[in-house]
């Protein structure tokens, strides 16, 4: 298995705050996505950073390969939605985590 950082990107350095109806729905398919992916375990960690006067979304996942990463990414449905938004895809060598919360 091997870990990737993926960076989403948005398609203007406002967003969300200036998020359109459209874009906004398409970001509620995005969570639930991402929510799936962590219970069924390829995501460790996702969520939005806030910098500036918008925000970028991060993903720290464990696939099996780069192949796998990308295809989580093309598969993510604000990708799939067309309105402007993209993924950076960055190998991770090695990470440390905390033990699971019981």
């Amino acid at each position: 298995m091997a870990y990737f950082f993926l960076r989403l990107l948005s398609p203007r350095p406002t967003f969300p705050h200036d998020g359109t109806g459209e874009e906004m729905a398409a970001m509620k398919r995005h969570a639930e996505y991402w929510q799936r992916n962590a219970f069924a375990g390829s995501a460790i960690a996702v969520g939005p950073v806030f910098e500036g006067e918008g925000a970028w979304g991060m993903a720290v996942v464990e696939v099996e390969d780069q192949a796998a990463a990308q295809a989580l990414a093309d598969s993510d449905p604000i990708i799939t939605s067309g309105l402007g938004f993209r993924f950076d895809i960055l190998p991770m060598p090695s990470i440390i985590s905390r033990p699971p919360a019981v």
